[in-house]
């Protein structure tokens, strides 16, 4: 449990879910066909959030099965796209049975995985050849005005690049990397939610929010544009691996069972396909085909 006193910013983004969707940026839909290609494949989406890349793959017709930590998030998501698998799970405990991806993606979360723990699990669920790939949108500090707005909201993840963790796993082949720039109109309302978004403000008290806040509202009005908004320009920076045969991870799956009055009574969240709905899939340790169970606790 996070304590109250020292949040972690990894679980912050839940008190602020609204804010996220409406002032985060979607990705490139080139991007995101040239992480996963162009025929229909089975994805696994680890931190899905809201749905941003969500969308664009569901837009692509690719087969999703979105997780996040976070149910606040998933609601939204859910609310958006209520056809799309959607439950509760972290990429260090992945919510699904063994070989079952083409590809696992991941948008704008890679660097808050515990990554050994997190390779291993998504070694365990893709398919032999399957792929993992990352995405992720930095703000263009080159340009003045955004590198202003960066020192008002906070440092961009300029220095993330997932190259040398995959590498050094070995557990992929060669990771290729491309870049696609895109832009992302901001207007009066929106650059609030942006904001608010980032973690390192979401964690802050209400007061601290509210002072952030309007600090960066004073400098969207500085520049006179109003209700016709400013483009904030991004690098989309996308990064993918193929598998290695040797890598793929099988766990052994312990089942216990549970007696009736000892189960947690669980409230069901507002979305369609919650992770009370949807049941954790594991796989039989004793059976050598790999049949799927489902423990529906």
């Amino acid at each position: 449990m996070t304590d109250p006193a020292n949040p972690d910013p990894a679980r912050s983004f839940g008190s602020v879910a609204d804010s996220y969707d409406r002032g985060r940026p979607s990705y490139p839909v080139d991007a995101v066909k040239w992480l996963v290609g162009d025929e229909p494949v089975s994805v696994l989406e680890l931190g899905a959030g809201t749905g941003k890349l969500t969308e664009v793959l569901v837009g692509l017709g690719h087969d999703v099965f979105a997780t996040d930590p976070d149910d606040a998030m998933l609601d939204i998501l859910s609310e958006k796209l209520p056809d799309v698998r959607a439950t509760s799970g972290t990429a260090e405990q992945i919510p699904t049975g063994d070989s079952l991806y083409d590809v696992v993606v991941v948008g704008q979360a890679f660097h808050w995985f515990d990554h050994a723990k997190a390779l291993a699990e998504i070694g365990r669920v893709l398919k032999t050849d399957g792929r993992l790939a990352v995405i992720q949108n930095e703000r263009d500090e080159r340009i003045p005005w955004v590198r202003k707005l960066g020192r008002l909201i906070g440092k961009p993840d300029s220095a993330f690049d997932p190259t040398k963790v995959l590498d050094d796993s070995g557990q992929f082949s060669a990771v290729e990397a491309k870049t696609f720039r895109h832009w992302q109109v901001v207007d009066r309302h929106s650059i609030q939610d942006l904001v608010l978004s980032r973690s390192n403000i979401a964690i802050l008290d209400p007061e601290a929010q509210d002072q952030k806040r309007r600090e960066v509202l004073a400098f969207y009005d500085d520049y006179g544009r109003g209700m016709d908004g400013m483009q904030l320009p991004y690098n989309c920076r996308a990064w993918h691996a193929q598998v290695l045969p040797h890598a793929e991870v099988k766990h052994t799956v312990e089942v216990v069972e549970v007696a009736d009055a000892e189960r947690p009574t669980v409230p069901l969240a507002k979305r369609t396909d919650t992770a009370v709905r949807l049941p954790r899939v594991v796989t039989d340790p004793d059976n050598g085909d790999d049949d799927l169970l489902i423990d529906f606790r």
